[in-house]
């Protein structure tokens, strides 16, 4: 599937779903040493990258997703429909699924 998808842009969420990235964690300590790859934790915050239209409610009203692309929220670190696109990994969930909006 994944041969198909020629870049994260060409991805549209459907519905109330939300296309986000996780945030890198770091690679290495605050005094320089370099953390292995399986020793990283996965980090819970992600920037929003694309957002469905949303979904209509049983009294026929359009509730649009509370995030909008560029936001940076806080996910659950479990969860969601994993894409990989160019070796960079891209994380497909429920508006409902999102934990926080994180506000700079």
């Amino acid at each position: 599937m994944s041969a198909l998808i020629k870049s994260a842009k060409s991805i549209i969420p459907t519905l109330d779903r939300v296309l986000v990235q996780r945030i890198k964690a770091p690679q290495k300590t605050a005094s320089g040493i370099y953390i292995p790859e399986k020793n990283q934790q996965k980090n819970n915050l992600a920037t929003v990258i694309a957002v469905g239209p949303g979904f209509t409610g049983s009294n026929g009203e359009v509730i649009k997703p509370s995030v909008a692309a560029g936001d940076k929220v806080m996910v659950p670190p479990h969860g969601g429909t994993t894409i990989e696109i160019e070796k960079e990994e891209y994380v497909l969930l429920r508006d409902s699924d999102i934990l926080a909006k994180i506000q700079e």
